[in-house]
């Protein structure tokens, strides 16, 4: 797996300071995707030994809320597993930060259905994600005043209480950030 870039102290993309990954490779192609050079599997750097530890050593301090996933696609078959045994090691090193993973897949239909998302580790990966921002970007649903995702269609769901639930739970923000009038 490519990756195509590192963001290290991110605020953007999930709670707090966070490291953001993002993955190369993506076969969705949504219009006016904010991150179109990432669709190439063969763009960026190779994720190898180096990278994986460089990643894991920022999130060592404190002040880090967790990792987030991105890209391209992180649920392409090819990235999932790349990152499983990446995001085994992120739990076991980090039990209390998050992982937040951004995904154009519909959790209930392409995640947890055949589809040509699924593959041998998918449920795995799903295990270690935190937080889910499922679902495709859509241009004609676009609203800069979105938290955390770009268009209207796009949920932010809870894993761990989705899983306790059994449906779907979404993440529910700071009360503070709910009505867009800061």
């Amino acid at each position: 797996m490519n990756y195509a870039n590192i963001k290290y102290c991110d605020i953007s993309n999930g709670v707090g300071v966070r490291t953001s990954l993002f993955v190369s490779g993506c076969r969705r192609h949504c219009k006016n995707c904010f991150n179109k050079v990432a669709w190439d599997f063969g763009y960026g750097q190779p994720f190898d030994k180096t990278v994986r530890n460089q990643i894991l050593a920022s999130l060592q301090p404190d002040y880090i809320d967790g990792l987030s996933l991105l890209g391209g696609e992180p649920f392409e078959p090819e990235n999932q597993r790349a990152l499983v045994s990446f995001l085994h090691d992120v739990k076991v090193l980090y039990p209390h930060k998050n992982i937040w993973c951004y995904t154009g897949n519909v959790y209930e239909t392409e995640l947890l259905q055949p589809s040509a998302a699924r593959c041998e580790v998918t449920d795995e990966m799903l295990s270690y994600i935190d937080v889910l921002v499922d679902g495709a970007f859509v241009q004609d649903l676009y609203d800069i005043s979105l938290r955390f995702r770009g268009s209207s269609n796009q949920r932010i769901i809870d894993m761990n209480a989705t899983r306790a639930a059994g449906h779907v739970v979404l993440w529910q923000d700071d009360p503070i950030f709910a009505d867009h009038k800061m």
